[in-house]
């Protein structure tokens, strides 16, 4: 009895070592974990340029679209999926953030979205979509008034 005890204590200290909380492997999160990339939440239509290795030539890849999912928050392995429509047809990448091929992710449109995840959008048209996304931003620009101004019309009144 007491050697399976043992050993259920090796086998816990050996999964404690490969697990992601352990320093060694903080260590090399942050040494590969990117600090130049914006914050990207869903419903940002983002601009991302992507070196492409085809043979003994490089090139830029430019993918605008909208972004649907952003997995695994600040991790090393976190990942966004972005869909553009091009000639009628949906198409979605999904992009780890701290790829060294990525170049540049620039930020294009911003809306604030009251989901996390934008799934429901690959079953609407593009019209309903951009309406949509414009409801959203005009909701968030009634949100960000400023308290001050408010509180001086009240005054006035």
């Amino acid at each position: 009895m007491l050697k399976k005890e043992k050993d259920a204590n090796l086998d816990f200290n050996k999964f404690y070592i490969l697990s992601m909380s352990h320093p060694i492997i903080k260590k090399l999160e942050d040494k590969y974990k990117r600090s130049d990339l914006p914050e990207i939440r869903p419903g940002m239509i983002i601009r991302l340029v992507q070196k492409i290795k085809e043979g003994e030539k490089t090139r830029n890849q430019t993918i605008e679209g909208l972004v649907i999912t952003k997995k695994h928050g600040q991790e090393i392995g976190s990942m966004i999926t972005i869909r553009k429509i091009v000639s009628g047809v949906g198409i979605e990448w999904t992009i780890p953030l701290n790829a060294p091929q990525i170049e540049k992710i620039e930020i294009v449109k911003e809306s604030r979205m009251r989901r996390s995840k934008l799934y429901y959008i690959r079953n609407k048209s593009q019209r309903q979509t951009r309406m949509k996304l414009k409801r959203e931003i005009r909701q968030a620009k009634a949100i960000k008034l400023p308290k001050e101004e408010i509180v001086e019309e009240i005054a006035e009144e």
